[in-house]
């Protein structure tokens, strides 16, 4: 008998609360996602944990009890909490294979209101802003919470792929003295009569790791004030950190990074198959990601488009999304890293290029038309950086905690920082980067 299987007189009485059904009775338990009426019975759709699952409700088949365990006198409802015996059936033209006809029903709670919005159809008709003001009740649909498993076995691809290669996960304050990168663009806060900031990145602490493991990672949130109002920004956003010491060049990051994606969508469809389906999800092959640089990319796209240069120190999003065609066309990847941005665009922490001061040993990563990650190697001896920091103005005392790693010593290192929900987007080719964020903060939305 199998962990499952509960000995109550019939061998073939299952409790089988993960779908994976065998003939005969079983027990399951969900909400109820839709319900039709039909002529001599209704059809019942289960929502459970992971898909659907069809029933067929006969009259006088079924025992229906309430919460208090009395017989239920009602009709059932939409979005009751049930749990269910019932008859599986192989049936061939369900999604699952199988059809369960219910003989017993146990409902377990009832729903003060009936939902504002319809979730039960493949797409929900309703507009974005609609969609998310109600995000508890629309992440129930099928394909909306489709997403978040897709986003989950990215998370589980990512770390299994960092371990591996001997990256020690961390955990850094979100709370902090002084902001990564300084500018406008950060959440201040009171600490205790103190000013104190929510973390832009995880990026001083990475680095001080680097000193104490040489490699490190972090999955957590991070927080830019940014008043951008636009499909690819959101105000908190899930960074896919990490950082290597004891490099040789940037390149060393770009190709650890190519190996961990390669990993991730390769391993995709073994731990959300149904839901890649779902979605139609088009995952693209993975070779070896081509380079090149900013001011090349620049050039280029200016000359095969014909369209002025207007920003000079950074690639605009039209510029974005002509550049991946172009590199498409080319190499038939959908992926291209970047490089040697100007240093004005950069960090005070990112390392410049001997051979040109004006740009850095830095890198972007497109992916379908957008930027989904930054890196670079940093600065990592004391002096560089103190002069640097000095050339731009800043104070290096309130950078003391940060500069200790510099004064103690530290290997020639670097890192980058991926968001998960631009890459999530641009993996599903979703419009707006929102649709890829359980609960998305902009500069208009606080809640849910």
């Amino acid at each position: 008998m199998n962990e499952n299987q509960e000995n109550n007189g019939n061998e073939n009485f299952v409790r089988m609360e993960s779908d994976a059904f065998e003939e005969g009775m079983v027990k399951i338990h969900g909400s109820i996602h839709r319900l039709r009426k039909m002529s001599g019975f209704s059809f019942l759709i289960l929502r459970t944990a992971r898909r659907l699952v069809q029933c067929i409700l006969e009259p006088g088949r079924c025992e229906i009890l309430g919460p208090d365990g009395s017989v239920w006198e009602g009709p059932l409802r939409e979005e009751m909490c049930i749990r269910m015996e019932a008859q599986a059936v192989r049936e061939p033209r369900s999604k699952t294979g199988w059809e369960l006809h219910p003989v017993r029903i146990r409902i377990l709670s009832v729903p003060a209101q009936t939902l504002p919005v319809v979730i039960h159809g493949k797409e929900i008709p309703a507009s974005l802003e609609t969609i998310l003001d109600y995000r508890p009740m629309t992440l129930r649909n099928e394909k909306e919470r489709a997403v978040f498993r897709i986003q989950d076995a990215l998370v589980r691809g990512f770390t299994e792929y960092l371990q591996r290669n001997d990256f020690v996960q961390i955990h850094t304050p979100k709370l902090v003295s002084q902001g990564a990168e300084g500018g406008a663009n950060i959440f201040r806060l009171d600490y205790f009569g103190r000013e104190a900031y929510l973390a832009q990145s995880p990026q001083f602490y990475k680095q001080m790791m680097v000193g104490v493991y040489e490699r490190v990672f972090e999955i957590g949130p991070v927080f830019r004030a940014e008043k951008h109002d636009t499909a690819r920004h959101l105000n908190e956003y899930t960074g896919v950190d990490f950082e290597m010491g004891y490099i040789e060049g940037f390149e060393e990051l770009c190709r650890m990074e190519e190996g961990m994606i390669r990993h991730t969508l390769e391993g995709l469809s073994e731990l959300c198959g149904e839901e890649l389906a779902l979605l139609n999800v088009r995952i693209p092959r993975i070779g070896s990601i081509p380079f090149i640089r900013f001011h090349e990319a620049k050039e280029r796209i200016a000359r095969k488009y014909r369209r002025p240069v207007r920003e000079k120190e950074d690639l605009d999003p039209e510029e974005e999304k002509l550049l991946c065609e172009l590199i498409q066309e080319e190499t038939g990847s959908e992926f291209v890293f970047v490089t040697h941005y100007p240093t004005a665009k950069r960090p005070f922490y990112a390392m410049e290029d001997e051979a040109d001061r004006s740009v850095t040993k830095s890198f972007d990563l497109l992916f379908r038309g957008l930027e989904v990650t930054t890196g670079g190697q940093r600065i990592h001896d004391h002096a560089a950086q103190l002069a640097k920091m000095k050339e731009r103005g800043m104070d290096p005392e309130q950078f003391e905690s940060y500069l200790m790693i510099h004064r103690g010593g530290m290997p020639p290192h670097g890192g980058l920082g991926m968001g998960l929900e631009r890459f999530t987007a641009r993996l599903l080719e979703q419009d707006n980067v929102r649709r890829a964020c359980l609960f998305p903060r902009d500069i208009h939305r606080i809640a849910p």
